[in-house]
């Protein structure tokens, strides 16, 4: 079974800036492959915001990209997002996932939120 722990979401005006950390552990034998970020505003579906695989490949939202940074240390099973810039419309609950080699099972934090004024 894998936990993945995510903290840094908060309360930031628009132009501002936050870094979303997220760590993936274990009790057993595993291997993280890919690891992102989605979000979920209120009234609106879940959506991808960035995510990164293991060789660090990295693909983003169209809506965040040039703003957002996601970046991972395999060392510590941890992925980062580095979000500038922000807007009222990135206001949502962001919630870190990793994808587990063995079992193929894809294992979702709590989610942190994020809201951005105006």
């Amino acid at each position: 079974q894998v936990q993945v722990v995510e903290s840094g979401g908060g309360l930031v005006q628009a132009g501002g800036s936050l870094r979303l950390s997220c760590s993936a552990r274990g009790s057993s034998t595993f291997s993280i492959t890919d690891m992102g970020w989605y979000r979920q505003a209120p009234g609106k579906q879940r959506e991808l915001v960035a995510g990164i695989i293991s060789g660090g490949i990295t693909n983003y939202a169209d809506s965040v990209k040039g703003r957002f940074t996601i970046s991972r240390d395999n060392a510590k099973n941890t992925v980062y997002l580095q979000m500038n810039s922000l807007k009222p419309e990135d206001t949502a609950v962001y919630y870190c996932y990793a994808r587990d080699l063995y079992s193929d099972n894809i294992f979702w934090g709590q989610g942190t939120q994020v809201t951005v004024s105006s």
